[in-house]
């Protein structure tokens, strides 16, 4: 590592550390008054948030240094082809693996009570890799995404009504997980490598919106496979709690976890850097110096992965379980609502594709969308999802009633806004939805239905769907006022525009 990699890094912990430590303060909070927690919970809490911010810095580094370049560089091979079937056979791999390796995925696909995690992880990875097959044919074809996203969500609402109400949730849910850590930086930069190509005023609109579609796929997967596959899993399985008497269990609870990590996440990034280094030889000649800093990506984003993935799980889960089942064990358990409303607001910063999103959304649009108002944005929308996520679990609300008016609402915005913000808005959605929704407030959720007595696969999943929902609306809603403070300054210029022409006029005439 050189100077200044190490430089960077610093930088990375830095922004990792201001991200989860609110959250981590919070939920302090929480275990410190109302909600008392054992020490083995706590400890493991303290271990997993350090591993949570190592993680996430070295992971973003990853992301910089490997990830984007990798999409990128492929992205724009892509985009030189004349062969359309080269460009939907590549997506169309691209897209399950990069699916497949998703660490998010595999969090759900054990947590899911009534389907076979190879079944699950199977349906969703093939719906990607078909919707960024359609993403990658709309820049080409030139397609507003705003037509596809109406069509393909009148379709998903039609399915829904025809689907077991055990699926309803877990389909939702799937469309957020599988654009987390590494499928939304890979993603995103094929949709700029790919726009690259194009010289048209519309093109750096079009280089957002793939994370939108891909999002959809899943939906689209788990609800044909709730019409056609019977259910065989087992019921619901609590987390467990761990036991830990002295600061050597402590140790051994995370050392006995690291291992399945580092092969989870070897299986994961393995094909990806095959399929990358099969491209290079084949296609693109990357320098060698560009390779080796490639390389040196791919080693952080595992170890990041690996660290941040410990964390969450062994760390975060079981926090969030105890959390729920005690908060729904008080007679007010109400206050679970505005409790997951002030950790959801907070908690969307320690999403490592948030980063990832809001850099490149301040990078494409040259600063004109500040990565500043997209955290806001995010944050205001997430605190409300996780509280009606909440209130929908206490009440035990059926998931459409929420999701139905609150899409309908989102692509209504859509006719009036930029187009550029429809898209980042449908992205964003996907990119709050990440490995924190699924292993701290997916939990809390399941903890709070079992305290109350709800039934977990209906009620408690829904949490990753709202998550990725509400975003939609608050970033359109921030174009709308985008929109509208530029037609406010446009107007003065034009009004004394209009002045110096009846000016001028009248001096001519004179």
């Amino acid at each position: 590592m050189n100077l200044s990699h190490n430089t960077i890094l610093m930088e990375k912990l830095a922004e990792a550390l201001k991200s989860v430590m609110p959250v981590a303060i919070i939920l302090f909070l929480l275990c410190f008054s109302i909600v008392p927690v054992p020490n083995s919970i706590l400890m493991s809490f303290v271990v997993g948030t350090i591993l949570l911010i190592v993680g996430m810095g070295l992971f973003t580094l990853g992301t910089d240094l490997a990830m984007t370049p990798i999409g990128e560089y492929i992205g724009s091979a892509v985009s030189r082809s004349r062969s359309m079937w080269i460009i939907v056979a590549i997506s169309l791999v691209v897209g399950v693996m990069i699916t497949i390796s998703e660490p998010d995925l595999h969090v759900l696909a054990q947590q899911v009570p009534n389907i076979p995690n190879a079944v699950i992880i199977g349906a969703v990875s093939a719906g990607v890799g078909v919707f960024l097959v359609l993403s990658m044919l709309r820049i080409f074809l030139r397609i507003p995404l705003q037509y596809l996203l109406i069509g393909f969500y009148l379709l998903v609402f039609m399915l829904a009504r025809f689907v077991p109400r055990e699926y309803l949730s877990t389909a939702f849910d799937s469309g957020g997980v599988t654009t987390g850590p590494m499928t939304v930086p890979f993603i995103m930069a094929l949709g700029v490598g790919v726009a690259m190509s194009r010289s048209d005023e519309s093109a750096q609109e079009d280089s957002f919106g793939l994370v939108a579609l891909c999002s959809i796929g899943p939906i689209l997967a788990v609800l044909l496979l709730g019409m056609f596959y019977r259910t065989g899993g087992g019921a619901y399985t609590p987390v467990s709690v761990p036991d830990i008497e002295n600061s050597r269990e402590l140790w051994r609870l995370f050392a006995t976890a690291f291992p399945s990590y580092f092969k989870e996440v070897a299986i994961a990034l393995l094909p990806i850097a095959l399929f990358f280094l099969l491209f290079h030889f084949v296609k693109l000649r990357i320098p060698k110096t560009e390779l080796v800093r490639i390389g040196f990506g791919m080693l952080y984003t595992y170890l990041g992965l690996v660290i941040f993935l410990t964390g969450a799980n062994v760390g975060f889960m079981p926090l969030g379980n105890y959390v729920g089942q005690r908060i729904g064990g008080l007679t007010q358990n109400w206050i679970i609502i505005p409790i997951g409303m002030i950790i959801g607001y907070f908690i969307v910063s320690a999403e490592p594709a948030v980063h990832v999103l809001n850099k490149q959304v301040e990078e494409m649009t040259s600063g004109a969308i500040p990565h500043k108002a997209m955290g806001l944005s995010l944050s205001i929308g997430v605190a409300v999802s996780v509280g009606l996520a909440m209130m929908r679990v206490l009440t035990g609300l059926p998931i459409l009633y929420l999701l139905i008016p609150g899409y309908a609402l989102s692509l209504l915005l859509s006719f009036f806004v930029p187009p550029i913000f429809t898209s980042i808005a449908f992205d964003s959605g996907g990119v709050a939805s990440g490995p924190m929704t699924a292993t701290f407030l997916l939990p809390l959720a399941m903890g709070l239905c079992t305290a109350v007595g709800g039934n977990v696969a209906v009620d408690a999943f829904g949490v990753v769907a709202m998550v990725a929902m509400t975003p939609l609306i608050t970033i359109q809603v921030m174009g709308l006022v985008f929109k509208l403070r530029s037609q406010k300054a446009v107007q003065p210029h034009k009004d004394t525009e209009q002045k110096d022409q009846i000016i001028t006029f009248e001096e001519d005439t004179e």
